[in-house]
């Protein structure tokens, strides 16, 4: 294995369930917007792009041939990043249909680690429920099909279900985790260094940190993680702005992030380093 250690992954996740065009224009919801910010992240530096679906009318959709849709025209652009789908989908899809995406044969998938409640907005007081036993399913799942998950932790009474998934078996090293942080939503931690280390310090041994944070916690986050280690994940699903009033692209955030990375005398992983780092199969 060549040294990888200066190196940086950034994944940048296109549009996510709640952002919409209402928020900021440049949010890609149909598979050929979602291919083209795929190449001009990829084009920016980015090595891995987190995806949902939307149908025809925008809404979150888990159909399977939407998600194929997305990959195939990802692949015709001959751009060789890390696709990743979420199984997160939207509070209207129910747990089975939060899994079809795998069907279309992602790379990685994202994988909560605990169950949710949203707290505000159209869906407050909806849960999102990811019990162990689902967990345990969802990641059984995945390893039928031969997808690496990220999990995705938003505070520190799920680590006991990452631990618990690593105790059975069911994941293998090496672990990547994704801080979610700032999302108050759906009930995340605060998005501050105090936050970051705290989770930091649970990590089990073997564990890739990324690190994603919401609106304005954005920027610094990242950057504390690209700072301790980490990998940095940005994006229009997390943050519709650059800077106060001005509203970004995922190529401007992700073409920030690897600036930032850069001038703190890192590299960003390319998409072949990033597999490598991941333990994924080559392209």
């Amino acid at each position: 294995m060549a040294n990888l250690s200066n190196k940086v992954i950034v994944t940048v996740a296109l549009s996510g369930a709640i952002t919409n065009k209402k928020m900021n224009p440049n949010v890609p919801e149909q598979p050929e917007e979602i291919a083209q910010n795929a190449l001009a992240v990829y084009n920016e530096g980015a090595a891995v792009v987190h995806i949902h679906a939307r149908d025809s009318q925008a809404e979150n959709t888990s159909d399977v041939n939407t998600f194929k849709d997305i990959k195939s025209r990802i692949r015709k652009d001959n751009n060789p990043v890390v696709i990743e789908f979420s199984t997160g989908g939207g509070p209207n899809l129910t747990q089975e249909q939060r899994l079809e995406c795998l069907g279309a044969g992602p790379e990685m998938a994202s994988l909560n680690m605990g169950s949710l409640m949203r707290v505000s907005g159209k869906y407050k007081g909806v849960p999102w429920s990811n019990m162990p036993e689902e967990i345990e399913w969802y990641v059984g799942k995945m390893n039928d099909l031969g997808v690496k998950p990220e999990l995705e932790v938003y505070d520190h009474a799920m680590m006991r279900d990452v631990q618990n998934i690593i105790d059975k078996g069911l994941l293998k090293p090496p672990f990547y985790i994704d801080l979610v942080l700032g999302m108050r939503y759906q009930g995340a931690v605060e998005a501050t260094p105090q936050m970051f280390n705290q989770l930091k310090d649970l990590m089990p041994a073997g564990t890739i940190i990324n690190c994603a944070a919401v609106g304005q916690g954005q920027l610094p986050m990242t950057t504390l993680s690209i700072l301790m280690g980490g990998h940095a994940r940005v994006g229009l699903e997390d943050n519709v702005y650059y800077g106060k009033g001005d509203l970004a692209t995922n190529a401007r955030l992700a073409a920030r992030t690897v600036r930032i990375i850069r001038e703190l005398g890192k590299e960003p992983a390319t998409p072949a380093e990033a597999r490598e780092i991941l333990g994924l199969k080559p392209l």
